[in-house]
């Protein structure tokens, strides 16, 4: 027998074992080879919080017209980063790559206010750390913990607030604010770190969807939508990501009235200038995972945005995306680990899609202003 009919043969008897094992496990995990879908169900909130591990702050200032969103994780979890925008505004997000050492985070913050922004971290870290969270040194003596609070910005310094803070920014303030809110619900639309973004030529906000797989799994996402591109198909109001929705959840128009040339942008900011945009978004599930694998679900769910938005990932844009893993449930079937890890990814996009449209579609007016929103199309 040659080496070729050996190793086929291994194969053979391999595929053979991976089949019984998924028959055996099919009640707990999808089976090889089937659709990946979220079988039209949310969880029970339609929010990110549906997975467990994970709770969500808002806070927002009318006058400045900017706010910030919380994801705070009951448990150190699992996390990577896929940044796609050609202008991101980022704070330990390099600490997340694979080859680094920290595995978990803390809590995640997305954040209106461009780099002025990043400083939310500063009383996330410092509210967390008087609690006891954070990578530390074994509890010793006087040497306080120091939690991982990865941070994505957005920018909406001009969208016609008052940003006449001189030394203090309201951010460090408004993530205080929004960590002593956490909890299962919060809004959608012109909240968080949606309050102040635009997605393209209409009001944009944060929006948020999950989704229970077959397996039982859940995935979450939320998502501050502060584009360059459309989040609308040419010459009426339907969302790109129509063809994703799970019952009226934006409005169930359906996808009769997605059409457009290459070209045709839509409803995009006009002459949209570097460093003004930027969707940022976290996705999380309750399977457990490893950073890399964490880093393909990113990876794939950044998919999500381009089925929501036209054009997503450009030059203008600082697009970055986390993922957390709160690991309540396990992969039981090691044999189907990257089918599983494949499934996921797919059904993050999907997510993600949904929760783009969400954000728009609850988005309101600033008070005074009026013709912005998906409403008065």
């Amino acid at each position: 027998m040659n080496r070729r009919t050996v190793l086929g043969s291994a194969l053979i008897g391999a595929a053979a074992s991976a089949a019984s094992a998924a028959s055996a496990a099919s009640a707990k995990q999808p089976a090889a080879g089937s659709a990946a879908r979220a079988s039209g169900r949310t969880g029970p909130l339609n929010l990110i919080t549906d997975v467990e591990g994970i709770k969500i702050g808002q806070a927002h200032d009318a006058d400045v017209r900017t706010g910030v969103t919380v994801i705070l994780a009951e448990k150190p979890a699992t996390a990577a980063v896929d940044v796609r925008g050609g202008g991101p505004a980022g704070r330990e997000t390099d600490v997340l790559r694979p080859e680094n050492l920290v595995q978990e985070v803390d809590a995640i913050i997305l954040s209106g206010g461009s780099v002025y922004g990043l400083g939310s971290a500063d009383s996330v870290a410092a509210w967390m750390g008087m609690r006891g969270r954070g990578y530390g040194m074994g509890g010793a003596p006087g040497v306080p913990p120091s939690p991982i609070v990865p941070t994505a910005c957005l920018y909406d310094l001009a969208n016609g607030g008052n940003k006449q803070w001189e030394m203090e920014p309201p951010y460090r303030r408004l993530s205080v604010q929004a960590l002593e809110a956490a909890g299962d619900r919060f809004d959608l639309g012109t909240a968080g770190a949606g309050y102040g973004a635009e997605a393209g030529a209409l009001k944009g906000g944060i929006g948020s969807a999950s989704a229970v797989m077959d397996s039982g799994w859940t995935v979450g996402a939320v998502v501050a939508v502060n584009s360059v591109g459309s989040v609308v198909a040419p010459g009426g109001k339907t969302f790109w990501a129509a063809p994703y929705e799970i019952g009226d959840e934006f409005g169930g128009l359906g996808a009769a009235g997605l059409h457009a040339s290459a070209e045709d942008w839509g409803l995009s900011k006009f002459r949209p200038r570097p460093r003004e945009n930027t969707t940022i978004a976290c996705i999380a599930t309750d399977v457990a995972l490893t950073r890399v694998e964490c880093l393909r679900m990113a990876i794939m769910a950044q998919d999500g945005m381009a089925r929501a938005i036209r054009p997503s990932h450009a030059p203008f844009d600082g697009d970055t995306l986390f993922c957390l893993s709160t690991g309540k449930k396990q992969i039981d079937n090691p044999a189907l680990r990257q089918v599983a890890v494949a499934q996921l990814g797919n059904v993050a996009a999907d997510v993600l899609a949904r929760a783009v449209a969400r954000g728009v579609y609850h988005a309101t007016n600033y008070q005074g202003v009026t013709g912005k929103t998906w409403r008065e199309l």
